[in-house]
């Protein structure tokens, strides 16, 4: 439910209070206080007003809208019985004691009406140009009895119309409320999810440095000899992976094809040979199942001794990538939770291929 939707049903509520006490408590006193002619027309006009709250009541106890129907024909029989009521009020008390209708009818109005207000202000209307035409019609009133009438419709109409008043101000005002919450909310998930992301981040650099330093240490104490091939490879496997990490912290279109790339650019630098060929549009690949990906084409790249072919492949049903070099070396890739791994030597070639299954 909307925040209209939850101010209307709050206000009908109160409004129900209104229309039962001021009908109970007021008119009916007023009723049985003086005569009309005939008696029952009276009677039946209250009646059938009564009969309009209680019908109202059902939905409004409930916080549910009234129905179309409901509200269109609470008004049609709202507006005949007050008018009815009214043709039927004692010489000289239309717009007085007697005339209880008038300004009763108007609660029954705004409680039907109240997320209505052109059609209410309509009504409104109607009811007072039909009051007053009745009042007129009564006797040639004097200009005491018109003032003390204009008065008393004013009054009623200036309080009615102050609830609908009230009621915009605080659909507004809730609306300015939910506005700010929705948007604390954003805000704070924002900064869970930045924390949450710095958090991975974090780890992920740490496990990567964490592979990186022995080797720098090494290198440095003269442990390993950067003449070797060996070493060459581990250097080569060290950049490639670093590159990759920082390619994925990038905010681009296409990021699998940014890592990649990124991957592919440190192993021309060594003087590979590679091309790249991407067929497929680009789809949202989550980071961890990019890792995943782009591992393999570390490996075989970081491999790679003059040439290299890399694709990368994007269909409705997966996402693969696939190297194919001329590795110098055995390279160990395996499968994950969520990518399936394939890698093969031919020769003095090897072939690795990544699937991530979208469905799956």
């Amino acid at each position: 439910m909307g925040e209209h939707a939850t101010v209307h049903a709050t206000m009908r509520i109160a409004l129900l209070g209104v229309a039962a006490g001021v009908q109970f408590g007021l008119s009916l006193r007023q009723l049985a206080g003086h005569e009309y002619r005939p008696t029952w027309v009276a009677v039946a006009a209250f009646a059938t007003l009564a009969l309009v709250t209680a019908t109202a009541a059902v939905w409004v106890v409930r916080g549910k809208p009234l129905p179309r129907t409901v509200v269109a024909l609470g008004t049609v029989v709202s507006l005949t019985a007050a008018s009815a009521a009214t043709a039927v009020v004692p010489e000289g008390g239309h717009f007085g004691a007697p005339d209880w209708a008038v300004g009763l009818v108007g609660w029954h109005l705004v409680l039907l009406l109240l997320d209505r207000v052109p059609v209410l202000l309509a009504a409104l209307g109607t009811h007072l140009v039909v009051s007053a035409g009745q009042f007129a019609l009564a006797g040639a009133p004097g200009r005491a009895e018109v003032g003390a009438a204009g008065i008393v419709a004013l009054g009623t109409v200036s309080m009615q119309l102050a609830v609908v008043v009230i009621t915009r101000m605080l659909v507004r005002r809730t609306g300015q409320a939910m506005a700010v919450a929705a948007e604390r909310d954003r805000l704070t998930t924002r900064v869970l999810y930045a924390e949450q992301w710095e958090r991975e981040q974090r780890t992920v650099f740490a496990g990567q440095l964490g592979a990186t330093l022995p080797l720098l240490a090494d290198l440095a104490d003269g442990v390993l000899d950067p003449r070797d091939a060996g070493t060459r490879r581990r250097c080569a496997l060290a950049a490639t992976q670093l590159r990759r990490l920082f390619a994925e912290n990038d905010e681009v279109p296409d990021p699998l094809v940014h890592e990649v790339t990124a991957c592919v650019d440190v192993a021309e630098r060594r003087g590979v040979e590679v091309s790249l060929a991407v067929s497929g549009a680009a789809v949202a690949v989550p980071a961890e199942i990019r890792r995943d990906l782009t591992g393999p084409v570390v490996a075989a790249l970081s491999a790679a001794r003059v040439r290299a072919k890399v694709s990368v492949l994007r269909t409705d049903e997966d996402v693969r990538v696939a190297v194919v070099a001329d590795a110098g070396a055995e390279v160990v890739a395996a499968s994950t939770a969520r990518v399936e791994v394939e890698c093969g030597t031919y020769g003095d070639y090897l072939r690795t291929e990544a699937r991530w299954r979208r469905n799956s």
